[in-house]
């Protein structure tokens, strides 16, 4: 339907390579069927071609190339989320949904995400985060919306968001309210 999503928590296939994850992103796509698969048609044959060839260009593109050939869950953790992201971006989709894809990274795979992140929106797609990292949120962000607790507080563009009473108030404290 034009959406796809990553999970706050991993979710790559770990005995699978790196590139078979990304392949298996476009497979939803797939106009050859389970007969031509097992028959190994030259159309099967071309389209897997094809799908492979594309699979290697998002993983160029989420800057994880070097890692094709290994298994999954050999990647570093950073490396991991980028993967997930690669595999979502292979379904195509219109818009992508991202859960908290800073979570557990240190500043520099946080840094490399929103770079990607960035590069993904300048390619046109829409990404809408759920995200607790503020440097992150900050780093990316066209247009924030705020919830606390789950109401909606604070709607705008991020200098909007870093001067807003209700923010303020909710995520730090009354206390840091100059």
């Amino acid at each position: 339907m034009g959406i796809a999503r990553t999970f706050q928590n991993i979710r790559i296939f770990g005995n699978m390579s790196v590139l078979d994850n990304v392949m298996i992103g476009q497979h939803t796509r797939s106009k050859e069927g389970i007969i031509t698969a097992v028959m190994r048609t030259e159309k099967f044959k071309k389209e897997e071609a094809e799908i492979r060839s594309t699979a290697y260009e998002y993983l160029e593109f989420a800057g994880i190339q070097d890692y094709a050939d290994i298994s999954a869950e050999s990647l570093p953790y950073g490396s991991q989320k980028r993967l997930e992201i690669a595999r979502a971006l292979a379904t195509e989709p219109k818009i992508l949904l991202l859960d908290e894809p800073a979570a557990g990274m240190n500043p520099h795979e946080s840094s490399e995400l929103m770079n990607l992140i960035k590069k993904i929106k300048e390619w046109g797609k829409t990404v809408i985060i759920i995200e607790h990292d503020m440097k992150v949120v900050m780093g990316i962000s066209d247009h924030i919306v705020v919830l606390d607790h789950g109401i909606k507080i604070a709607e705008g563009n991020p200098r909007e968001i870093q001067n807003n009473h209700d923010v303020i108030e909710a995520y730090l404290g009354k206390e840091h309210i100059f």
